[in-house]
């Protein structure tokens, strides 16, 4: 599913999560693209593959916690996703709007959670770096002070979400600026047009099987495998459309 065709569904529940950056650049819209086919309008919402193998990021994170975000977990969200698109289609085709609310809520809730389960299995790699390259670790510094203070910034942020979230960076396109946010379950907590471009799931289901409680050293072992490479390429995609997106 293409970026048109995700802001074509979605609709305004999910505004606050802008989308120019959480595709892949492999998997970019073509820049000459000027439509939505009708019938895309109706494809429904897949689960994207994991990029590696289940094991690919143990001993950090291990194979059967990966197994069962993936494909139970993400999975999950997904079919709540189209459910609620099914059911929102409903209505307005009946015209019986009586569980309006219910199916507004399921949407920006499992719409938020297949955009940043999306991003979050993309932001890691077997290959990952504790610290990004020069220009990016120069260019957080630019709004955070320094990678450093990033990282502790944005560390904290995610051990102490209340409950279950995220820990986010994002793109402010109106401010120009890169923010940390954290996210209370996948929608709440969050700020409109932010365009997430590294996330951290706190989720217990996340880290359960091996960290148990011990939240913050899930966070501390998750740094090892960032695909920097992937947040860096993310963020450039985002700089050069900003504009557009205000």
């Amino acid at each position: 599913m293409n970026r048109r065709m995700f802001l074509k569904h979605s609709g305004s529940a999910l505004a606050g999560l802008s989308l120019a950056g959480w595709l892949s650049s492999a998997a970019a819209v073509d820049a000459e693209e000027t439509a939505v086919l009708p019938q895309e309008a109706a494809l429904p919402y897949t689960l994207p593959p994991l990029p590696y193998a289940y094991e690919a990021l143990e001993p950090h994170i291990d194979a059967e916690t990966m197994r069962l975000h993936h494909d139970i977990h993400f999975a999950g969200y997904t079919r709540g996703l189209n459910k609620a698109l099914s059911e929102l289609e409903t209505a307005r085709s009946t015209g019986d709007y009586t569980l309006i609310q219910h199916w507004e809520n399921q949407l920006a809730f499992n719409g938020a959670g297949y955009v940043l389960h999306t991003v979050f299995f993309q932001n890691m790699t077997a290959s990952g770096s504790s610290r990004p390259s020069e220009p990016l670790q120069r260019r957080l510094g630019e709004h955070f002070g320094s990678f450093d203070a990033f990282k502790a910034h944005f560390s904290k942020a995610a051990a102490t979400v209340q409950g279950s979230g995220w820990g986010l960076l994002g793109f402010q396109p109106l401010g120009q600026r890169l923010i940390v946010l954290q996210a209370e379950m996948h929608q709440n907590l969050t700020q409109w047009s932010v365009i997430p471009l590294l996330a951290i799931d706190v989720w217990e289901h996340a880290y359960y099987l091996k960290y148990q409680n011990r939240r913050s050293e899930y966070i501390e072992n998750w740094w090892q495998v960032v695909n920097w490479q992937q947040v860096e390429e993310r963020l450039e995609r985002v700089l050069s459309e900003a504009a557009a997106l205000i």
